[in-house]
């Protein structure tokens, strides 16, 4: 019978796009007050691949990958996606922009074998978590490369974003040996 294990820290990652540069460097001003130091920020890159958020967010959508220096618990992941929906709420509050919804905020977390992304909807390949939060292993590390499913979310297939990712792969990897060496 196996005995169950604390899962080693993961690295907390967050997706923010919008069409305002400035509601992006809101968002990562949001995350490091709130989480800690941002160790790693992708470029910003076009988010062409659906235009599913054009009707709430306007068109010309930006996205950018940050990776906090904070590792997490990976059951953090409900308590972290309902924090980052009530910031997207804060900030269409501010009334900057004209779109309902001008800042998306996607949290989840890697680990050495894979990344995992919140969500609110539920699907066949996500698992509930509570709080009416769902989980997606959105890409699985495999033979020294990032590889995808058929529902992983167009963008996230991008040699750039699986680049980035495997910086972030490096970096926690490095962390990972310190923790052994301690």
């Amino acid at each position: 019978m196996g005995q169950p294990l604390v899962p080693a820290p993961a690295l907390l990652l967050v997706a923010a796009f919008s069409r305002y540069p400035a509601a992006l460097d809101w968002a990562k001003e949001r995350l490091a007050g709130a989480w800690g130091p941002i160790a790693r920020s992708s470029e910003a890159y076009p988010f062409v691949e659906t235009n599913y958020y054009e009707a709430t967010m306007g068109a010309g959508l930006i996205k950018r990958l940050f990776a906090l220096a904070t590792r997490i618990d990976p059951a953090r992941l409900p308590e972290l996606k309902l924090a980052t929906n009530a910031w997207e709420a804060e900030y269409a509050a501010l009334k900057r922009h004209p779109e309902p919804r001008p800042l998306n905020l996607d949290p989840g977390y890697l680990t050495l074998s894979k990344l995992v992304l919140a969500s609110t909807k539920d699907f066949a390949h996500r698992i509930y978590l509570g709080q009416g939060i769902y989980a997606e292993i959105t890409l699985f590390f495999r033979r020294g490369r990032w590889e995808h499913h058929e529902w992983t979310f167009p963008d996230y297939r991008r040699p750039e974003v699986q680049a980035f990712l495997s910086q972030c792969r490096d970096d926690l990897r490095h962390f990972v040996r310190e923790d052994h060496a301690a």
